[in-house]
């Protein structure tokens, strides 16, 4: 087990014995950084190849759930990187025991800390996920000051055969040019064969793969919290966060059973009137933190409500979907109801769990988000959209540009521009997503993280299952047009 080392908040590990004295050389700087090479005359690089860090120095941070980072290390070292980690309690150890150090101090003696590691390690590239946790926030001005290229992993923009890879930033806060222009004229000049990176092989489902290393590393997190205290973590972590995930299956079961025949209820309804969707995102999601001017989702929800009361046509039903990962902790029936009392429309407000999302999509009159990824999901669906925050997707002629008080009635105008959609679909596959899973490998990559580094993969070698239909349809339709 490693041993304690409090003057710098951290745990060194058995691999380095000590952090040494700070080196003055400075960094590697050869040209051969990933943020350079292969840009083809493109404004903007193609995600990197694990070929890209060959002959840097990489220091991995916290990743998530599960394996997936010890994965990603192992295959940087065979592509000739050198590769340092940094975890941060003992769920991040338990999968990658041989990391460098593990810092156990605080979120304030973090920033001195990273700074000394960035340069006593002489770091070229910081790899992490999630770039808006708090342990992650120094990183980007530590770097930025050094020259050194960061980039974040994130949940996949185009679900669920995607994981998202940027350099610096990700979500709202992305370096991709999204203006009118160049969408309107750049785009369409130099992406004249879209449909190619629109392939991708179908993951099998991996829910359960997840749950399984949440599980693992909560359960590591508490038996080791007195030699690893989990001080920075962004949000429950432990024993405690064990209780939420049984809820949450027992509520899966309830809302199956009491809520048999909502959703033919709600087609039925798409055919005389008509719906509009709101899926609700995770409270301590980081989209809603970073990127929204809410502070919790009842804020959403109120505003929403009120805005439909007044100005949504007669008859149509508002429909709050609650997110599937936060069934466990929040439910939001009780405050959905009183908000739809207190506007007079109680009998024309629904809140639903665990319908076919592709299908609501497909017979809905509007989608209307904060930010989620659901909003994309939406545009492929040909459904208009209307975010209340910032998001990636959120473009001229992709989705709608007036008030909501004004969408309900208009909603109709604001379909998506299919080639406009197209193209930006393929520009961000090959500027941000790689095909595969955190939780679950990609079979036939020829790697360990089980993600397909290459140039898009072939077409889907694995069949869909059957929940995916209605996306599949939906895609091949933006393939073969």
């Amino acid at each position: 087990m490693p041993t304690q080392a409090r003057q710098t908040g951290c745990t060194l590990m058995s691999r380095t014995g000590s952090v040494t004295r700070m080196n003055a050389s400075g960094h590697k700087r050869d040209g051969n950084s990933p943020g350079t090479a292969g840009t083809g005359g493109l404004t903007h690089p193609p995600v990197p190849s694990l070929a890209d860090f060959a002959g840097l120095n990489v220091l991995l941070l916290q990743g998530p759930f599960g394996p997936f980072f010890r994965r990603l290390a192992k295959d940087l070292r065979t592509n000739g990187a050198t590769v340092r980690r940094v975890c941060f309690n003992g769920g991040d150890w338990f999968f990658h025991p041989d990391a460098d150090l593990v810092f156990t101090g605080t979120l304030a003696e973090w920033p001195a800390l990273l700074a000394h590691l960035l340069d006593e390690w002489r770091v070229d590239a910081v790899m992490l996920y999630a770039d808006c946790r708090p342990v992650h926030e120094p990183v980007f001005p530590l770097c930025e000051r050094r020259g050194i290229e960061v980039f974040s992993f994130e949940e996949g923009y185009w679900r669920p055969d995607h994981v998202t890879l940027e350099r610096g930033r990700t979500n709202a806060a992305s370096s991709l040019p999204r203006g009118e222009r160049f969408l309107a004229q750049w785009l369409p000049r130099h992406m004249p064969r879209p449909q190619r990176w629109l392939r991708r092989t179908a993951l099998p489902r991996t829910a359960g793969h997840q749950k399984l290393w949440a599980a693992l590393y909560h359960i590591a997190a508490a038996l080791l919290a007195p030699l690893m205290p989990p001080r920075t973590y962004h949000r429950g972590i432990g024993a405690p966060e064990l209780w939420p995930q049984i809820r949450s299956l027992w509520r899966y079961h309830h809302h199956r059973r009491a809520e048999r025949g909502v959703q033919e209820m709600l087609l039925k309804h798409a055919g005389r009137e008509g719906y509009f969707l709101v899926p609700l995102q995770v409270p301590v999601d980081f989209q809603l933190r970073c990127h929204s001017d809410y502070d919790g989702i009842e804020p959403f929800i109120e505003e929403v409500t009120r805005s439909f009361a007044a100005h949504a046509p007669a008859g149509t039903l508002l429909v709050f979907k609650q997110h599937p990962q936060d069934r466990g902790y929040n439910c939001y029936r009780a405050f959905v109801e009183s908000a739809a009392r207190a506007a007079g429309i109680a009998d024309r407000v629904l809140y639903i769990h665990d319908q076919h999302l592709p299908t609501l999509l497909d017979n809905a009159r509007g989608v209307i988000v904060i930010n989620s990824t659901v909003g994309l999901s939406a545009l492929i669906h040909d459904c208009p959209l209307k975010t209340m925050g910032r998001a990636i997707y959120d473009l001229p002629g992709l989705v709608a540009d007036v008030p909501l008080d004004d969408f309900w009635r208009q909603s109709e105008r604001f379909r998506p521009d299919r080639d406009r959609l197209r193209l930006f679909m393929a520009w961000l596959v090959r500027c941000t997503q790689l095909n595969g899973s955190f939780y679950r490998c990609l079979r036939g990559t020829g790697n360990a993280t089980g993600l397909a580094w290459a140039d898009p993969p072939p077409t889907a070698a694995m069949p869909v299952e059957l929940e995916r239909a209605g996306d599949d349809v939906k895609l091949q339709h933006l393939i073969d047009h």
